[in-house]
């Protein structure tokens, strides 16, 4: 939690605008721009250059869900993000980045 408390990455990504709507009335999160969000979110917040940013590709939009994204910086070091979906409008929040275990 070092990087999230050093650079205050507890702020909510805006990521309105990343639903799609799949059959049966679900919404889910568009991952690929979840990960270019994530990816600018960090290297904003944490000043390091962020390699990628892969996550999961059928999270659900559902208030107070937590889903975990994997990051890898340059150099070599991978993260896990953990981030928490706020509301029905899936505004999301990094709740915690740790190193891979």
């Amino acid at each position: 939690m070092r990087a999230v408390g050093r650079a205050g990455a507890l702020a909510v990504l805006a990521v309105a605008s990343v639903l799609i709507v799949v059959g049966c009335g679900e919404t889910v999160l568009d991952s690929a721009k979840l990960e270019d969000t994530v990816e600018q979110d960090l290297e904003r917040s944490t000043d390091r250059k962020v390699t990628s940013v892969e996550c999961p590709s059928d999270v659900e939009v559902t208030k107070g869900a937590t889903f975990e994204c994997t990051v890898s910086f340059a150099g070599g070091k991978r993260e896990t993000a953990t981030l928490k979906i706020l509301n029905e409008d899936a505004d999301v929040a990094l709740t915690n980045l740790r190193p891979l275990s």
